[in-house]
């Protein structure tokens, strides 16, 4: 069962200056700093290796794509069907700013999922008068047993929008997403990569973004090897 305080479950948030801030229900607590740049984890100082990661695709170029990001990076693999077919602590929604979760792979984990998307705007609002902006990431339990867990990662401030052909935003979700994993720690001090050992992510940006699945593959795979190079 997902950790609670007072009733609420505690969200954590990646910071762009390299810190979290929790929030629970309405109340923004004190941040739980981590170093960005020199990958010092938060509350416990030592680092870990990645997540097992399986990247998921229903459509042939975007799991060849994967297949590149996967090569040589022992703790990735590649699952050919849907996300929800793949035994996973946390599932990754490639959402927008504002937590709608209408359309997508989102409206798969609503109907998976009733209570996420109210989970997720509850924590958005918390966290940021509403907005998460891209780069940022945070994690929210699905009330499911398992996965227990959704880390929404914006890759587009609004929904609907085409991004454009020089986006670097799945490698900003992404990042946003390997650092909550690495840093992040739950609010009786669980770090989140002891109660979260393997994420399902869906393509970045790839539907109705439009990003070519080759360009989310290789933004993905650099995030991964700037946040677990040399762990």
């Amino acid at each position: 069962m997902p950790p609670t305080t007072g009733g609420h479950h505690r969200l954590w948030c990646w910071l762009p200056n390299g810190g979290y801030t929790a929030a629970v229900g309405s109340a923004m607590l004190g941040p739980v700093t981590a170093d960005s740049e020199t990958g010092t984890a938060s509350p416990h100082g030592h680092l870990a290796s990645g997540p097992q990661l399986v990247l998921c695709a229903v459509h042939a170029d975007l799991a060849e794509a994967w297949d590149s990001a996967a090569a040589g990076r022992p703790e990735i693999r590649v699952h050919r069907g849907s996300l929800l077919e793949v035994d996973a602590d946390a599932v990754v929604s490639p959402a927008n700013s504002f937590g709608w979760m209408r359309g997508g792979i989102d409206a798969v984990y609503t109907a998976a999922f009733p209570t996420v998307e109210q989970s997720v705007r509850s924590a958005v609002l918390a966290y940021h008068g509403g907005e998460l902006p891209v780069g940022e990431a945070l994690i929210v339990p699905t009330d499911a047993v398992r996965p227990a867990w959704l880390i929404t990662a914006p890759t587009m401030r609004e929904p609907g929008v085409l991004l454009p052909p020089d986006t670097v935003h799945p490698y900003l979700a992404a990042r946003a997403v390997f650092r909550l994993w690495r840093d992040g720690a739950l609010d009786d001090g669980t770090p989140v990569r002891e109660v979260v050992r393997t994420i399902a992510v869906p393509g970045l940006g790839t539907g109705v973004g439009r990003v070519p699945p080759a360009v989310c593959a290789r933004q993905l795979a650099a995030a991964w090897d700037e946040v677990f190079a040399g762990v």
